[in-house]
């Protein structure tokens, strides 16, 4: 997992051949008023989407996974809770992987939480187990999900 801020996004284009794309699109959008929905952005292996939901209770959030897509979630404006544990240390799936929506999620509880604000992101790879849209009020999120 990284978390940093969007100013240094350029730091991390070199980890994967993908993040260079990803990070344009995320710089080349207006954060307070890109609107819901999903973008694509090189076929199937980078796309992003758009969400604004009502926050959730820690317990009540998703704890996921992914195995074939890194996410970079941003969170255009106000604050976020994420919760996070490594998937080596995550041993309760619940139920199985699914594969059309590449996510397996798990009754294992984050080892820590951390807020994400505006201006900041953070990239979750295929070991990062992590329970996003904890907080009050609608969470408004971008997902860019690049392919491994």
């Amino acid at each position: 997992m990284i978390i940093d801020s969007l100013e240094n996004a350029d730091r991390y284009i070199g980890l994967h051949k993908g993040f260079a794309k990803a990070f344009e699109f995320i710089k080349n959008q207006n954060l307070g008023t890109i609107a819901v929905g999903k973008y694509p952005i090189d076929g199937t292996d980078i796309h992003a989407s758009v969400s604004a939901k009502e926050g959730v209770t820690a317990a009540d959030a998703k704890f996921e996974a992914h195995d074939h897509y890194m996410d970079i979630q941003v969170c255009p404006e106000g604050a976020e809770q994420i919760g996070w544990k490594p998937r080596s240390e995550c041993h309760q799936p619940k139920g199985d992987y699914n594969a059309e929506k590449d996510v397996t999620f798990f009754n294992d509880q984050p080892d820590m939480y951390f807020q994400l604000k505006a201006g900041q992101f953070a990239i979750f790879f295929p070991e990062d187990v992590h329970a996003p849209m904890i907080g009050e009020g609608t969470i408004k999120k971008l997902v860019v999900k690049v392919k491994i």
